[in-house]
């Protein structure tokens, strides 16, 4: 049985975007879209975690936590534009798990989430394994037997975007777009440089080879 997880974000297109990628993830996705009785509507929903925001329209994130927890033990991921130390602080003084600022890296996310399920009795790893070879999102390492190296923002999501399609081939169009998100003025070396780099810490690893190009096509593990 897949884990459910309930967004509370009042920003319609963050919810629908998040609600769209964790269910491709094979999560079961709710929505609160009425912000009264917060509490209840989880009381009803009973999810395996929480995503919730910190501005929302009627009570902030913070006090909904502390409402949360007088019930509940359910793990509470907050989503938030406010990066400060005294933000985090305060996200977890109130009972939160996690804090992860916005625009959300997605892999750092996915595997955040992960983490949280597993460390509260659910079913995922948050490490991702293929051939030997083990991509931690949350640490931003690879490893391999018991050596690790530690990995870039942009390798990371280059490795992770592959090892989400293993045995494809992922064209470099695909990976640009997922890599800088359609941002202008973007170097077509810019990838060629990331995953001559990642190429190099994989071969420390005693993993020369994993990333492998098909001419005119892209690249595939």
């Amino acid at each position: 049985m897949c884990s459910r997880i309930l967004i509370i974000e009042d920003d319609v297109l963050i919810r629908d975007e998040l609600k769209i990628l964790l269910e491709n993830e094979g999560y079961s996705a709710d929505c609160v879209t009425e912000f009264e009785n917060i509490p209840d509507q989880i009381r009803q929903i009973s999810p395996d975690l929480i995503l919730l925001d910190v501005n929302l329209p009627d009570r902030d994130g913070y006090s909904i936590c502390a409402s949360i927890r007088r019930f509940c033990k359910t793990p509470v991921l907050f989503l938030t534009g406010r990066s400060t130390a005294m933000d985090e602080l305060e996200a977890l003084t109130v009972g939160g798990d996690d804090y992860i600022a916005k625009p959300c890296n997605i892999p750092v996310l996915l595997a955040r989430i992960k983490n949280l399920l597993y460390r509260s009795g659910g079913k995922t790893d948050p490490v991702m394994e293929y051939k030997g070879i083990r991509l931690n999102p949350v640490a931003g390492t690879v490893s391999a037997e018991k050596r690790e190296v530690e990995l870039t923002k942009t390798e990371l999501k280059i490795l992770y975007y592959l090892f989400r399609h293993p045995g494809e081939i992922v064209s470099r169009l695909d990976l640009t777009e997922y890599l800088w998100d359609n941002a202008i003025h973007i170097d077509d070396n810019a990838l060629s440089v990331n995953i001559m780099r990642l190429r190099g810490k994989l071969r420390e690893l005693g993993a020369d080879g994993l990333i492998r190009t098909k001419r005119g096509m892209g690249y595939r593990i």
